[in-house]
Formats: C-alpha cells, structure tokens, sequence
C-alpha cells in the first residue's frame, strides 16, 4: 500500500505533463479554428455560409465523439508521431484533438461576445479584418478566452483520467489498475482527491487572471 500510494506522486506530475502540453496543442489547433468559425459565421466579419456549416458541423461531430472511442481510433496516429500507442507521451495526441474542438467553440464564442459598437468603431477608423481581430477582438474577449482556458484544462483532466483505462498512465491509471481492479479503495479515493485539487486549482488561476483583467479595462 506504501508503495502505491508512493507512485501518486509521479502519476500526478504525468498527469500534469498530459495536461499541460496537449492543451497547448489544442490551442495550437482550435484557436484558429475558432477564429474562422467566428469570421465565417453570420455574424462575423465575413460570412460564409457553406465554410461555416462544413466547419460547425466537424466541430460538432468530435465533440461528440466519446473520448475513449476516439482515444482508440487515434492510437495508430499516436504510433506515428510518438512511436508508441501507450504512455502518457502517446495520449496527448489525441487529447490534444479532443480539445481542439472545444477550445474553437469557446473562441468563436468569446469573440461573439465582444459588442458590435467596437467593431464598427474600428472599421470605421480604416482597420482591416486581421488588424481587427489582432487589435480589437482578442484583447476584448481575452478575459473570456481566459476563463474557457481554464475550462478546457478541466476537460484535458478529465480525459486523461479516463485515459489511465486503456494505458494512458497519470492519475486514472492509478485508479482503476491499482484501486479498482485490485479493490483498494483507499487508492481510488486518493487519486480522485488529487484530481479534483487540480481541477480547484486550475479553475481558481482562470477566475483570478479572468477577473484582473477585466479590471484593468
């Protein structure tokens, strides 16, 4: 039992490695995305029926996609890049992906959020569509980009939680191989309580750095 509750220290820095960098790379992904859902919606800068549809619809469908399922069908895609199917290294591929669509989600929205009067202010002063996304609409709603930031990392958590059942490794491996399949509660109440104290933490972070710079407006 000493020894399994020794490994929760390393399962949580696994967890914050897969969290951490496949929450970059979804950013990477789903911010531009969200960008161009913004830009290409009805409402946005230049609209495009069809672009919009098509990319709404994709979005949709992988944030639909039960993360397992998903976890699954990218593993060979994993073996690829990463040159193995398990591990925490592996998993971040297609954490990565299934956050991308959440992450465009809540920049689309974000930006829609930010009142029109701006943006009519800065057209009106000559900007172009890029000068007004760069200069007007991402600093407007970048508390809000904050706040679905630290949301997304919940999810990243979340999903490699659930990653641990098929080799992920972090806390959710620990859980269930260690406290489940060998019915040591004590260790899946462990790894649970680490869990929701990063989701605390994280979420508290958002709150805090959403809310300063709503101030400094």
């Amino acid at each position: 039992m000493k020894n399994i509750i020794a490994l929760l220290p390393i399962s949580t820095a696994q967890t914050l490695y897969m969290t951490i960098v496949s929450t970059l790379l979804a950013c990477i992904l789903g911010f531009p995305l969200g960008i161009i859902l913004y830009g290409a919606s009805p409402a946005g800068l230049k609209p495009r029926k069809l672009l919009y549809d098509t990319l709404s619809r994709l979005v949709n469908l992988l944030r639909s996609l039960p993360f397992i399922i998903l976890m699954v069908l990218i593993m060979p895609l994993s073996r690829i890049i990463v040159g193995r199917g398990v591990g925490p290294t592996a998993v971040i591929i297609p954490l990565a992906i299934a956050a991308a669509p959440f992450v465009a989600r809540i920049t689309e929205s974000a930006l829609q959020e930010v009142e029109s009067g701006v943006l009519t202010a800065a057209r009106a002063m000559g900007s172009s569509d890029i000068q007004i996304i760069i200069k007007v609409l991402i600093p407007e709603a970048l508390p809000a980009l904050v706040s679905g930031l630290a949301l997304t990392i919940i999810t990243v958590i979340g999903y490699s939680a659930m990653a641990g059942a098929i080799g992920g490794g972090g806390l959710g491996d620990i859980a269930i191989r260690y406290g489940y399949y060998r019915f040591q509660t004590e260790v899946t109440i462990a790894a649970v309580i680490v869990i929701l104290a990063l989701v605390e933490l994280f979420q508290a972070a958002g709150t805090i750095i959403s809310r300063s710079l709503l101030s400094k407006r």
